[in-house]
């Protein structure tokens, strides 16, 4: 099955809780969480998702794109994450291994994520142990950005080391993905789209999410 997990990057955030409600229809929410260190850009933090929290019951996917990841991951799983993805290019592997034993240690379902520069073969150190792979079709940071079709190999390539080494963990895609490109990516083997503007830029939301689900 399909999901959607819209952006929060490209809501109000003057109308939070208004804008999260506007996209009910999705699976997913996803935050991103970027620090102006490991991405130019500087969003938001812990004090945000908890807030989140409190207004919604929807499984809340954050993509944390900061620096040394492992000294964040007790405060997001307690806000109220449900879902943590870390950055194989934000650490040393040992710092990498370390935010996942702790996502364990916190009930947290436990993902890494992929820049555009990063090979495949990354993945399989963790293929077996995390719940979610996450592949950037753009370059993190910032939202709005075009897709970058040149990561559909590396996709098909990581949905056969998913099946072939742990065929229930989900393979999600973020960036650039609207109505015309989210059929190339699913038709690469992903399962899990994260969209931004194509959702919130959309007049009817819910029939934006119903259009990226195919």
């Amino acid at each position: 099955m399909i999901k959607i997990a819209p952006s929060i990057l490209s809501a109000d955030f003057v109308n939070l809780e208004r804008d999260i409600k506007a996209v009910s229809a999705a699976d997913w929410l996803h935050v991103d969480v970027m620090d102006g260190a490991f991405v130019p850009n500087i969003t938001i933090g812990v004090p945000v998702v908890q807030s989140i929290r409190k207004c919604t019951d929807m499984f809340l996917d954050v993509h944390l794109m900061i620096e040394k990841p492992d000294r964040y991951i007790e405060a997001f799983a307690k806000a109220g994450a449900d879902l943590l993805s870390v950055h194989l290019e934000a650490d040393h592997p040992s710092g990498i291994a370390r935010a996942l034993d702790r996502m364990e240690e916190h009930g947290v379902k436990k993902a890494i994520a992929l820049r555009p520069i990063t090979a495949a073969e990354a993945v399989l150190p963790y293929v077996k142990d995390v719940d979610l792979i996450l592949v950037m079709t753009v370059e993190p940071g910032f939202g709005g950005q075009a897709f970058m079709a040149d990561q559909l190999p590396k996709i098909r390539k990581i949905r056969e080391y998913i099946n072939e080494f742990n065929p229930a963990c989900r393979l999600e895609v973020d960036g650039g993905i609207a109505a015309k490109t989210a059929p190339l990516v699913i038709e690469a083997g992903a399962d899990t789209l994260v969209a931004g503007s194509a959702v919130y830029g959309a007049a009817d939301r819910s029939a934006a999410i119903a259009a990226l689900r195919g």
